[in-house]
């Protein structure tokens, strides 16, 4: 199924490429941090499409509100554009996620940096690529010396979970950190090496189906704040090369104890 998840994925990208710089329609969900564009809602709906034609009997679980049969066997994760902000500001950073789910396990995944033209993929049990490259995540054991991802919710005014407290805690405790503005890549990137960890609150399915399957099969880890294997619907989570996992689990349980006291 992997030949049919990475066939619509990349299909999408194109249409969101040719939507990128060009005039559209912008719409607001929860506030004005939370975005859509027509873009999103054209990728999605050329996504389902496809399902609906070559797979009726699988569900569907998108973003931007198409949801279908969600307990079928077989169930699509999507997110039509990853990173709808940096889209809308032109700012060439942003994914078309596809992720494929049976009874419950990813079992093969695609996200795609339209902007890059780069494809990451996994397929369970068989390794992940960017395109033909198989990744691997980094092999530094040392916070101190790693660089670390993470994205802020939507909500950040209400710094759920400590957000602020766990980010100003990680800068102090890593060599560096990033905030680009798309969990799905951001996750590649730690299944890559570029990055040894990220950590996100509030985060969705379709943030994080296909991406986790990307960076576990690229020798990385995935929990939930308590150090619990995650599902995609954790909401919490912390990605890395396993070396700095508890590391980063430490700072985020100091700093809910700091702020519970």
């Amino acid at each position: 199924m992997l030949d049919k998840v990475l066939e619509i994925t990349r299909e999408a990208g194109s249409i969101v490429r040719e939507g990128f710089g060009k005039d559209f329609k912008i719409e607001y969900k929860t506030n004005e941090s939370n975005l859509v564009t027509e873009i999103d809602k054209k990728s999605e709906a050329h996504i389902v499409s496809y399902i609906k034609k070559n797979f009726p009997s699988h569900g569907i679980l998108a973003e931007e509100g198409d949801v279908h049969n969600t307990d079928a066997e077989y169930l699509w994760v999507i997110d039509p554009i990853d990173g709808t902000t940096n889209f809308a500001h032109g700012f060439p950073f942003f994914a078309v996620s596809v992720g494929l789910q049976k009874n419950g396990k990813t079992i093969c995944g695609a996200v795609y940096h339209v902007m890059q033209d780069e494809m990451y993929s996994a397929e369970l049990g068989s390794g992940s690529f960017c395109g033909a490259k198989k990744l691997k995540v980094a092999s530094n054991d040392n916070l101190r010396t790693s660089l670390l991802v993470t994205g802020f919710p939507y909500d950040i005014d209400e710094n759920p979970d400590n957000a602020l407290e766990i980010f100003t805690s990680m800068v102090r405790a890593s060599r560096g950190m990033r905030r680009l503005g798309s969990a799905t890549l951001d996750v590649c990137y730690v299944a890559a090496g570029s990055f040894e960890g990220f950590w996100e609150v509030n985060l969705f399915p379709w943030d994080i189906c296909a991406a986790q399957l990307i960076l576990e099969e690229a020798g990385g880890i995935v929990t939930d704040f308590d150090g619990k294997p995650a599902s995609i619907h954790s909401r919490r989570f912390v990605c890395s090369n396993k070396l700095i996992h508890n590391s980063m689990l430490d700072i985020i349980q100091a700093a809910k104890k700091k702020n519970s006291r």
